[in-house]
């Protein structure tokens, strides 16, 4: 079960004006060893309120430091405070590397890799990118970055000396929609049709082995959507969301409106950190919410399906994730749930954080 550690800042770096890159050093003994692609999750009290927010790690696996970028926010407590307030010394509660928007790096390899990012979305595919050209030097990857302006691109300077590095094997495509550029195909959002066009002139998408999506949710259903209709299937696409429309709050309203009217209740045990505990939950309350409204120290970052801290294993009775941006299809029928978007459905329910 992942538990908060005291990152210590070691160096800040602004790649843009409303971007920092922050270096941390572990306390000794603690285990931030890291896939490329994966989070950070962080917490800091605001005002007496406890607020968590997950950034990715932008550093390779062979840069032998841990970074992680954060972009202000408009509004963002945290981000705002990292921006503007956060100095060299300070510490940083964080849970140890997650998720699962990464790869195997495999010495002999000959791949061609494909990335899709939006604004802020660079940093986790920045991570994957480093890991795969050093790791593996038979494989290639081209790099398509959507921003709203040339000052708006995190780690421009990184990336051209990346490509001055693996000259020939990295190949980056910017694509700008406020300013206007010598290509006009490089100009504009990347939707779907932006992609189709990328894909006839540009991207030999029939050589992609795999390809890594992480940025907008609109953005990224239109760049997937255009990846399938050329030939790519699901298992060679990977996702990390960077916001959601969170479908799912609409219904649970509609979840609460039901339950609190008939006042149902189930009867939850949760299994945590080797030890089981059960109490009486409302049914209109999410699995995570009545595990913390219970003085359990259960494990979360978005409550919005996107990430996936919360994740745990039902073990009995019946629920209904109303939201997941994270789980695999696989995960899900072995009975994997993310807890935030959770709301029992039977008399009884079982989960458990330590599978």
């Amino acid at each position: 079960m992942p538990r908060f550690q005291p990152l210590t800042v070691t160096h800040i770096h602004h790649t843009i004006r409303d971007a920092v890159v922050v270096s941390l050093a572990a306390p000794d003994g603690a285990d931030f060893t890291y896939q490329p692609g994966q989070y950070l999750t962080f917490r800091r009290d605001f005002d007496g309120e406890e607020v968590r927010r997950s950034y990715s790690i932008c550093a390779g696996l062979d840069d032998a430091i841990l970074q992680v970028g954060i972009k202000k926010v408009a509004g963002g407590a945290f981000s705002t405070w990292a921006n503007e307030t956060l100095k060299v010394g300070d510490t940083m509660d964080a849970m140890a590397p997650m998720g699962k928007f990464t790869t195997e790096q495999e010495t002999d390899a000959h791949r061609h890799y494909l990335g899709f990012a939006g604004g802020s979305g660079i940093t986790p595919v920045l991570s994957i990118l480093r890991s795969v050209l050093a790791r593996e030097p038979h494989s290639r990857f081209t790099l398509v970055y959507a921003n709203r302006a040339v000052g708006t691109i995190m780690f421009r300077a990184e990336l051209e000396d990346l490509k001055n590095t693996y000259m020939g094997r990295l190949n980056v495509i910017h694509v700008l929609e406020a300013d206007a550029q010598d290509i006009d195909l490089f100009t504009g959002r990347v939707d779907e049709e932006k992609c189709a066009q990328l894909f006839s002139r540009w991207i030999d998408i029939a050589s992609v082995d795999t390809a890594f999506i992480c940025g907008p949710e609109p953005m990224m259903l239109g760049i997937a959507a255009s990846l399938r209709a050329h030939g790519l299937d699901d298992s060679q696409i990977k996702f990390e969301l960077f916001g959601s429309s969170q479908p799912g709050r609409a219904k649970k309203a509609a979840i609460a409106a039901d339950t609190a009217q008939s006042g149902a209740t189930t009867r939850a045990t949760v299994t945590i950190e080797g030890t089981t505990r059960s109490f009486t939950m409302p049914r209109d309350h999410s699995l995570l919410e009545a595990a913390l409204d219970n003085a359990l120290d259960a494990p979360f970052a978005c409550k919005a399906g996107v990430c996936s801290t919360c994740r745990a294993k039902v073990t009995e009775g019946e629920v209904e994730m109303l939201t997941n941006h994270a789980l695999e299809d696989d995960e899900v029928a072995q009975g994997f749930v993310l807890t935030c978007q959770c709301y029992p459905l039977s008399d009884k329910v079982s989960f458990d954080y330590d599978h």
